[in-house]
């Protein structure tokens, strides 16, 4: 069976990646694309390492300056189901790290995911929550969730469901907390200038 041709030497840079995962899609289990390239596609690589860990194959054909040939197989007729991370070893880390300590990185994906780290007594203020549904499971340490009507105990274990738009407020305990939220996904904010 030939290879499927993609010379992406001319396209702009944004455009490449997007251009050879949609060819790659478009490929049958065990066909394959030759990608032509003015350079050797390193990052490329690590995406599909990201997107189809397992579910393809690598060779370079040809490493020429400015004519890098890679034959890319498709292995698999989807995504293959992986462990994404282990949340005993993110609540190992380092106890100092705030904020999203792990977030899901595929790029074609109907969920968001993410493992947040509060500081002892760190709080996400008040606030209503996105036009989303978001569950939440405790992995480690302890805290509060306060509500519009009152406020209950957060411990490792619990499963929680906060309701899209619903009025919340999280407060780490002594010990800090870490948590995994699961989501549907929706774009990304968008931050613009207002108005003089």
């Amino acid at each position: 069976m030939s290879d499927h041709e993609l010379d992406v030497r001319l396209l702009r840079k944004p455009d490449k990646h997007p251009v050879i995962f949609r060819a790659f899609e478009e490929l049958g289990v065990g066909e394959s694309l030759a990608l032509v390239n003015d350079h050797d596609p390193r990052h490329l690589r690590d995406e599909f390492d990201i997107e189809h860990p397992g579910g393809y194959d690598w060779e370079y054909l040809a490493k020429d300056r400015g004519a890098w040939r890679i034959r890319i197989t498709k292995l698999a007729a989807t995504q293959l189901p992986r462990v994404l991370t282990d949340t005993a070893a993110v609540r190992a880390g380092a106890a100092d790290a705030t904020g999203a300590v792990w977030k899901l990185q595929m790029r074609e994906r109907d969920l968001d995911s993410n493992i947040i780290a509060l500081a002892p007594g760190a709080e996400i203020d008040a606030h209503t929550g996105p036009d989303v549904d978001v569950l939440v499971h405790v992995l480690a340490g302890s805290g509060e969730l306060s509500t519009e009507l009152g406020t209950f105990e957060l411990r490792g274990g619990m499963l929680i469901w906060l309701p899209r738009r619903s009025r919340r407020q999280v407060t780490a305990g002594p010990d800090g907390l870490r948590y995994l939220t699961v989501h549907q996904r929706r774009q990304a904010l968008t931050l613009t200038t207002a108005p003089r």
